[in-house]
């Protein structure tokens, strides 16, 4: 046993040393400006800007969520990923070339509320300080969801405390992300994004291999439980719908679409795009196969499996030599990692651009600005540590709230201030408030529908995105239309896409 835990700890040392170098040279590659600390200067290669935005977005569930829900629900759980794959695409079609091009045109802005108040010319930062707030609180609580995931990571597989896997997970992110900024949280990410493929494409075929096949593992996830190919399975139309909602989400993650606003050239969006849909859709293939093998894995051999969620960790640890059991917990370190460090570089980027130099130092240089985007990494870093302190902390209900409360406020609001040139600041306050109660009221409002509870019903995204949809629109229209320059960088931002 202590040999299989030394090779496991020789392929993690491998994997932080080779983070941490990544961070050292972003350290010396980039520019010492904000621009280049948040967002690498615009400057990433569309394989960069894809296998980043994809490994920031999936995080944990690719490797231990999915696997799980499809073991324990069967097919059903294609929906969600479905849906999920249509929002990856549609963003890229609908958001990442007007935003790469309208970021630039509103003052250069390098954060979302950057974005939101340059956009609008909002000479009463409200739309700044609310998006801010949003980022701040909800991306605290998020990355402190992934430190749990990373904490129980080293607990359950390397008979590491709980408390010290919270402070190895990070420790790590926080040392390459602190220096090289965001240029060393794309470049980890491209690493990360590479790991996490090749091993959702590994374990699934090694672990057909052992059961005869995939048409075998049919045979037997079949005879197991006989809905399991039962693409309705325990769910409504509603249902369906619910899951597929969950694509709605996309365009109000800044985490993701901020490499978006990084690629290099607006050119570079649809090699980008091919890159980002091939590889997402491979591993979320690679995610299904996990759970539908482990399904048959589970029937044939008898070993128990307490957690749906654990299937991809008791493949790495059965089927592999100890040093690439080492690569595949990397693989999971890599999905919780890539989130955790695009969260704390997005609320770090927030606290300095919009309360910082806002409130506190109008005049601050691009030097100091730096310094402060450093600092607010570690501390927030700290505080998510504290707030994940407890290892039994529910917080993957947090992360559904956070994706959704992020898509309900900022989705609308980034589509038509790239779509819709007649909106106005008062719509998009207006909906941006309007998409985050819902969100609040819908989860924690007490309300049933069908004798369950409302977000049980229908996930919150749905009223929430088509409550802050018409409330931009209808508030834009009843307030006076936006200033002709405002109009003319609209009209500039059109032309910039040709």
């Amino acid at each position: 046993m202590q040999s299989v835990e030394t090779g496991v700890w020789i392929s993690l040392a491998v994997y932080f040393i080779l983070m941490i170098a990544i961070g050292i040279y972003a350290y010396f590659k980039q520019k010492n400006d904000i621009e280049g600390y948040m967002l690498g200067g615009r400057n990433l290669s569309p394989a960069v800007t894809a296998l980043s935005a994809g490994a920031s977005d999936m995080s944990g569930w690719l490797l231990l969520g999915l696997p799980g829900y499809m073991y324990a629900s069967g097919v059903v759980s294609i929906w969600i990923a479905l849906g999920l794959t249509i929002g990856a695409c549609a963003n890229y079609l609908i958001v990442a070339p007007r935003l790469r091009v309208y970021t630039e045109l509103a003052d250069n802005a390098v954060t979302l509320p950057d974005y939101f108040s340059n956009r609008f010319h909002d000479k009463s930062h409200l739309l700044r300080i609310m998006s801010a707030v949003v980022i701040i609180l909800f991306f605290t609580v998020y990355t402190a969801a992934s430190l749990v995931a990373g904490g129980k990571l080293f607990e359950s597989s390397l008979n590491l405390s709980y408390s010290m896997g919270l402070w190895v997970t990070a420790g790590v992110v926080v040392a390459y992300t602190l220096f090289g900024g965001f240029l060393a949280v794309s470049l980890t990410d491209f690493v990360q994004g590479v790991i996490m493929l090749i091993a959702m494409l590994i374990v699934p075929v090694v672990a057909f291999g052992e059961i005869g096949g995939v048409s075998e593992a049919m045979a037997i996830a079949t005879q197991t439980n006989t809905e399991v190919f039962n693409w309705m399975n325990g769910v409504t139309v509603m249902g369906v719908i619910s899951l597929m909602a969950w694509g709605f989400g996309y365009f109000g993650q800044p985490h993701i679409i901020v490499r978006f606003m990084a690629i290099r050239s607006v050119k570079d969006v649809p090699t980008a795009m091919v890159i980002g849909m091939g590889w997402m859709i491979l591993s979320l293939i690679g995610a299904l196969m996990v759970g539908l093998a482990g399904i048959a894995y589970v029937a044939r051999t008898g070993i128990e499996l307490k957690d749906p969620e654990t299937i991809f960790l008791v493949f790495s640890q059965v089927l592999f030599h100890p040093l690439i059991s080492g690569f595949l917990l990397a693989a999971i370190l890599a999905a919780i990692m890539s989130t955790i460090s695009s969260q704390l570089l997005v609320v770090s980027s927030s606290l300095t651009r919009d309360i910082y130099k806002l409130f506190l130092d109008k005049q601050a240089s691009e030097a100091r600005q730096v310094l402060i985007g450093r600092i607010s990494v570690v501390l927030v870093a700290i505080i998510a540590i504290m707030l994940a302190g407890d290892s039994n902390s529910s917080v993957l209900n947090l992360v559904s709230h956070a994706w959704a409360g992020f898509g309900a406020a900022f989705g609308p609001l980034v589509i038509l201030s790239l779509m819709w040139k007649r909106m106005n600041r008062n719509g998009a306050l207006a909906g941006m408030i309007v998409g985050a109660l819902t969100v609040i009221i819908w989860v924690y409002g007490g309300f049933e529908i069908g004798g369950q509870p409302a977000n049980d019903a229908i996930y919150s995204i749905l009223p929430g995105f088509a409550f802050s949809l018409v409330t931009t629109i209808a508030v834009s229209l009843m307030t006076a239309p936006p200033p002709v320059y405002i109009v003319q960088k609209f009209e500039d931002m059109e032309k910039g896409l040709k």
